[in-house]
C-alpha cells in the first residue's frame, strides 16, 4: 500500500488536472490510511481520450480471445501472489472482516479466471436463410465502458466490471467509491503488469456528485456500467438518454428470507443470520426481511437471537470476529435512524439497536448487529433499504400470503427459501419477483451464475455469461452466395 494515490490513465499515475487530493480513511478507527487526487471533468475527458484511443487504434479490440485470456488469466496470477496485500488493503480501506476480504478476494481473482475462459468461446453463430444466402453473427466489443462501482466489496465490483468488459474487447474507465479507492489502483497496476496495453483500464477518483453524472453523459463513453443505490441508477438512466448509452445497474434490495415450518431449523437461523450479517449487512442481496411461519416461530426465533447474541464485532484484522466496522459516521447515524424509527412505528428492538460499548469502539464507525420484531410489511424498515446490520422479522402462516408480502416490495434482488419439501422450494421460486433465489443455502452467486435484479433493483445481470452480451454488440453479415445475380427489381 501506498500513502498516496494518483489517478490512473492511459498506463501512468498522473495528479489531477487541479492538483487537489481528499482522505480516505480506516472505518474501524477513523484514522487516515492514504491521500487520494481528487479528478476533475478535465481528467475525465483526459481518461476517456485515452480509452478511446485503445479502442479504436489500438490493439486490445483486435486481440484474439485467446491472447486476452492470456492476459486476463496472469491478472488472477498476479492478484494471487498479492493476496496478502490486497487483503490488507481491503480490509484497511473497508472496515471489513479478514474472512469477508479473504472470500471476496477469491472470487475476484476467479472472476478473472472464468472470462478468460469466457473470452475463447465468445463468437457469433449462423443462422437459417433461404437458399442461396449465407448468414453469420458477429460479437464485437461496444466500445469504451464507464463503469462506477460502490463501497461494499471494492475489489470484488471492480473484478465484476472489468473483467468481462475486458474478455469482451471494450476499453474501460472505472469510478471507484471515494470511500474505498485503494484496491480498485491496484488493480488497475496488477492489469498493466500483466501486460494489458495503455488506455485498456484507467481509474478515475474524485466526488461522485461531480464526475460521476459527467461520465454518465460523456459523449465518449459507449456504455454505463454501475453497482449503487437505487436513486443513483434512475438519475443515470435519465442522464444515459441523452447520447443512448447502453447501459447496466444492479441497484437497492430489501430481499426477502421465507422459513417454512418444514425446514431444517438450525441449518436456516445458521444460515439467516449469515444471510443478513455477512459483511456487516452491507450487501444490496443482505436477506433483511426475515419471514418465519408462525408453527416454528418461537423456537426459530429462541435459536436465533442467541446465535445473533454471540456474533463477535471487533477489530476487522482480529481471528474469530464476525462483522467490522460499518463504512462512515454518516452511515451508521443512517443505520440507528431506521432503528428509531421502527420503535415510533411500533416496532420493538428483540436485540442489538446501537452502537457497541467499550473502549475499542470509541473510534471508528460501529454497529451492533440488530433484529427487530413486531414488525409489518409496510413498516418503513421493512420497505427501505437500510444497508447495514439490521434484520427486521415477521410471522406468516399462509404460503401464498407470505409470497405476497415477499413481492410487495419496489425491489427484486435477492430472495432465500427454507424448507425440506423440494417442490415446495421451487414453486416458491418460480412465484418470487427477484432475479436470485437462493435454496436452503445463504449464498447468492458464484462466477458463472447471473447476478442481478427485477424491478427497482435494476436490470442486466453480472457474473455470467450473460454479462458478455451486455458488452458486445451482435453484426449481422448477410451474404448473397447463388450463382446467378440478383435482379430483384427485374430491370
Amino acid at each position: 500500500m501506498k500513502n498516496h494515490y494518483q489517478l490512473f490513465i492511459n498506463g501512468q499515475y498522473v495528479d489531477s488536472s487541479n492538483g487537489e487530493v481528499f482522505e480516505t480513511h480506516n472505518p474501524a478507527t477513523g484514522e487516515v490510511i492514504a491521500t487520494i487526487a481528487k479528478g476533475t471533468k478535465e481528467d475525465v475527458d483526459k481518461a476517456v481520450e485515452a480509452a478511446r484511443n485503445a479502442f479504436e487504434s489500438g490493439k486490445w479490440p483486435k486481440y484474439t480471445g485467446a491472447r486476452r485470456a492470456r492476459l486476463l488469466n496472469k491478472i488472477a496470477d498476479i492478484m494471487r501472489a498479492r493476496f496478502e496485500d490486497l487483503i490488507k488493503a481491503e480490509v484497511l480501506n473497508s472496515g471489513k472482516t479478514v474472512d469477508a476480504a479473504k472470500g471476496q478476494i477469491n472470487q475476484a481473482i476467479e472472476d478473472f479466471e472464468f472470462y478468460a475462459a469466457a473470452a475463447v468461446t465468445l463468437g457469433g453463430e449462423t443462422k437459417p436463410v433461404p437458399n442461396g444466402f449465407f448468414n453469420y453473427t458477429v460479437k464485437e466489443p461496444v466500445g469504451v465502458c464507464g463503469q462506477i462501482i460502490p463501497w461494499n466489496y471494492p475489489l470484488m465490483m471492480a473484478a465484476w466490471k472489468i473483467a468481462p468488459a475486458l474478455a469482451a474487447g471494450c476499453t474501460v474507465v472505472l469510478k471507484p467509491a471515494s470511500y474505498t479507492p485503494i484496491t480498485a489502483y491496484m488493480l488497475a497496476e496488477i492489469c498493466h503488469e500483466a501486460g494489458v496495453p495503455e488506455g485498456v483500464v484507467n481509474v478515475i477518483t474524485g466526488s461522485g456528485s461531480e464526475i460521476g453524472p459527467y461520465m454518465t453523459e460523456h459523449p465518449g463513453i459507449d456504455k454505463v456500467a454501475f453497482t449503487g443505490e437505487t436513486e443513483t441508477g434512475k438519475d443515470i438512466m435519465t442522464r444515459a438518454s441523452g447520447t443512448l448509452k447502453r447501459i447496466t445497474l444492479e441497484l437497492g434490495g430489501k430481499s426477502p428470507n421465507i422459513v417454512f415450518d418444514d425446514c431444517d431449523i438450525d441449518g436456516a437461523v445458521d444460515g439467516s443470520l449469515y444471510g443478513i450479517f455477512y459483511n456487516t449487512g452491507q450487501s444490496c442481496e443482505a436477506r433483511s426481511r426475515l419471514f418465519v411461519h408462525e408453527q416454528i416461530y418461537d423456537v426459530f426465533m429462541e435459536k436465533f437471537l442467541e446465535k445473533a447474541s454471540r456474533i463477535r464485532v471487533g477489530d476487522p484484522f482480529e481471528k474469530g470476529v464476525h462483522m467490522g466496522a460499518v463504512i462512515s459516521e454518516s452511515h451508521e447515524q443512517v443505520i440507528d435512524g431506521y432503528v428509531k424509527v421502527a420503535v415510533e412505528e411500533g416496532a420493538e428492538i428483540l436485540y442489538g439497536g446501537k452502537r457497541p460499548e467499550g473502549p475499542e469502539f470509541e473510534k471508528g464507525h460501529w454497529y451492533m448487529p440488530t433484529v427487530i420484531g413486531n414488525v409489518t410489511n409496510d413498516m418503513r424498515v421493512a420497505q427501505e433499504e437500510i444497508f447495514g446490520p439490521v434484520v427486521v422479522v415477521m410471522k406468516f402462516n399462509d404460503e401464498k400470503d407470505v409470497i405476497r408480502q415477499a413481492n410487495d416490495t419496489i425491489f427484486g434482488l435477492g430472495s432465500a427459501v427454507w424448507t425440506n419439501d423440494h417442490g415446495k422450494a421451487h414453486r416458491v421460486a418460480a412465484a418470487i419477483r427477484a432475479g436470485i433465489v437462493m435454496v436452503n443455502s445463504p449464498i447468492s452467486a458464484f462466477p458463472g451464475t447471473p447476478f442481478g435484479g427485477y424491478k427497482q433493483s435494476g436490470f442486466g445481470r453480472e457474473l455470467s455469461l450473460e454479462t458478455l452480451d451486455l458488452y458486445t454488440e451482435t453484426k449481422s453479415v448477410v451474404s448473397y452466395i447463388g450463382s446467378r445475380p440478383l435482379n430483384l427489381l427485374g430491370l
